[in-house]
């Protein structure tokens, strides 16, 4: 079940995988002493490709077959290995760079209809009016009804500088009106988000590691320190999934001095080991930082937490993080595909590598299983603290975060998050600042209203495990001797709907109050909305106390 952080997480709406790319190309290398049993393969698997479009009964469709071979090799080895096809590959330009060319808005699916469900700040589709609740109609003369989100998003996008023709019914409205929206080069920001939460701390949110990554959190630390006062600094790394790992060295080497160590990355191919060093001079090498992580944090996240963890330069509040310690490099294939395949493993500098599962051994079903405990090492940070390799990275200080209600769940399926905010904020033309906005009584009363003419259907943890525990007296033949008991807890049990909605409503309010908050404030009032019930923040501000922060980072004797 997701936490509600993750809910209200940024980079749910990001298409940027967890993956820690190098960026820069490499020579060919010689093949290795099977290139007999490579050789002979290939001609087998050529031959195997030709006969079958040949002297199939049947026609083939040569591309789907031959991709489908490709994708089901490269599943065999790790998820991040993948082939790229030329189609694809205006994607893959987006998972480096952040940036593509369209209208600037995401667009979402209820009720057999397309709607507009978050317009960037300052995009085309915002400049042209189009807000959250508009219905799609057209693109370009196209009706989108019976296509998914990804084929309408394909329509919408295109070369910046192009006109594109949107036909919407806009939100309180009951007839279409055609807007001609220029597309232009979109860039979805790596920091969405930066202030002080109080007088001395200073708040940076990374939602992802493209290639302007670094030079974002400079700007904002820039800004924080000289122009707002910033004594302490929280980067949250929350939900992040990693990108591109010369931005993660850079952003380590803003508070380590120059010429350290941050990230060593080594792989079957010797020539291309490389030790990543801080090449810069550094922004502050004195100023307190805490970096929150959670399961989400991965990749290029995780260098950046385990190298100032392993450097005794920051403390690492939060949960332990996804365990992604695995490089990849794109490869140039013929008629514009590409190959993004995992070539080394990283180690931050203590030594460790925190991949968590071990791809190259699978067990009799072929499922992959994390390294064993009885495996894992430990080592030492520069000060002398001990830390571990292969689970990711460990806090240093513990916080769990809430668990999403299970009433979430289907009051997110069925939008009605969504269809409230559209229902608000056609009848409330502002709202006050981010920061200060909640929902009155009555208001939260009428979304009640609203989802009694729903139907919610959801079952709770307690529900589940009393279904395994049937299952498991009728298989040791109990069930009879407690089924009166049974069906009496069973009944007890059943979700109470209305009840929920009051029992969470704290949680639910929070949630509803953020997508309200979009339609006014857009993706840097929804996190800024966050913050004074962020428990991992709070936690984090505590420990930049002098005396905690300096047993934190000192070794246990």
């Amino acid at each position: 079940m997701k936490s509600l952080y993750t809910f209200f997480s940024v980079n749910k709406k990001r298409l940027i995988a967890a993956t820690l790319v190098i960026s820069v190309g490499f020579g060919a290398y010689s093949f290795k002493d099977d290139y007999f049993e490579i050789s002979k393969n290939l001609e087998i698997f050529t031959g195997v490709y030709r006969d079958i479009n040949l002297y199939y009964v049947d026609e083939t469709k040569p591309g789907d077959l031959m991709k489908r071979g490709i994708d089901a090799m490269l599943e065999s080895l790790d998820p991040y290995t993948v082939y790229i096809p030329e189609s694809k590959i205006e994607d893959f330009r987006f998972m480096t760079t952040g940036s593509y060319g369209g209208i600037g808005a995401n667009i979402m699916q209820t009720d057999s209809n397309t709607y507009i469900s978050d317009p960037y700040e300052n995009s085309p589709a915002a400049k042209a009016g189009l807000k959250a609740g508009d219905r799609l109609v057209e693109v370009d003369g196209k009706q989108i009804k019976g296509r998914n989100t990804e084929q309408i998003s394909e329509i919408l996008k295109g070369q910046a500088g192009t006109e594109v023709k949107v036909t919407i019914v806009p939100l309180g409205a009951s007839s279409p009106v055609t807007k001609k929206i220029t597309r232009e080069v979109i860039k979805l920001k790596d920091v969405p988000y930066f202030g002080m939460v109080d007088k001395e701390t200073g708040y940076i949110k990374l939602v992802s590691f493209t290639e302007t990554a670094s030079s974002e959190v400079k700007e904002a630390f820039v800004n924080l320190k000289d122009k707002q006062g910033m004594k302490q600094l929280v980067l949250d790394l929350r939900g992040n999934g990693g990108g591109l790992l010369r931005e993660a060295v850079n952003i380590v080497n803003f508070f380590v001095p120059k010429g350290e160590a941050v990230v060593d990355t080594r792989g079957k191919v010797k020539e291309w080991d490389q030790v990543h060093y801080a090449l810069n001079q550094p922004l502050d090498t004195k100023i307190p930082v805490v970096v929150l992580i959670d399961q989400g944090s991965a990749s290029a996240s995780e260098i950046v937490a385990g190298s100032l963890q392993d450097l005794d330069r920051a403390v690492i509040v939060g949960e332990r993080s996804y365990g992604k310690g695995l490089v990849q490099q794109t490869r140039d294939l013929f008629y514009n595909s590409k190959l993004k395949v995992t070539v080394q493993k990283y180690y931050t500098p203590s030594g460790r590598c925190i991949q968590k599962l071990d791809y190259s051994h699978r067990n009799e079903n072929g499922a992959v299983t994390e390294v064993p405990d009885s495996l894992l090492k430990k080592f030492k940070t520069k000060g002398g603290r001990t830390v571990m390799d292969g689970r990711g990275i460990d806090p240093d200080v513990q916080v769990g975060d809430e668990e999403l209600a299970k009433i979430v769940q289907p009051l997110f399926e069925q939008a009605l998050f969504f269809k409230y905010a559209n229902e608000f904020a056609l009848a409330h033309p502002s709202i006050s600042d981010a920061k200060t906005f909640h929902l009155s009584e009555n208001d939260y009363t009428r979304f009640i209203a609203m989802c009694s003419t729903h139907n919610l259907e959801y079952k709770t943890e307690t529900e589940l495990a009393l279904e395994e525990l049937k299952k498991t007296a009728q298989k040791e033949s109990y069930i009879q001797d407690a089924l009166h008991e049974y069906e009496a807890l069973a009944h007890k049990l059943v979700p109470d709907t209305k009840g929920d909605l009051q029992k969470f409503k704290h949680q639910i309010k929070l949630i509803l109050e953020n997508e309200i908050i979009a339609r006014y404030y857009f993706d840097k009032g929804r996190v800024e909305a966050t913050l004074s019930e962020d428990r991992a923040l709070a936690k984090a501000i505590e420990n930049f106390d002098p005396v905690k922060h300096s047993a934190i980072l000192s070794p246990k004797k």
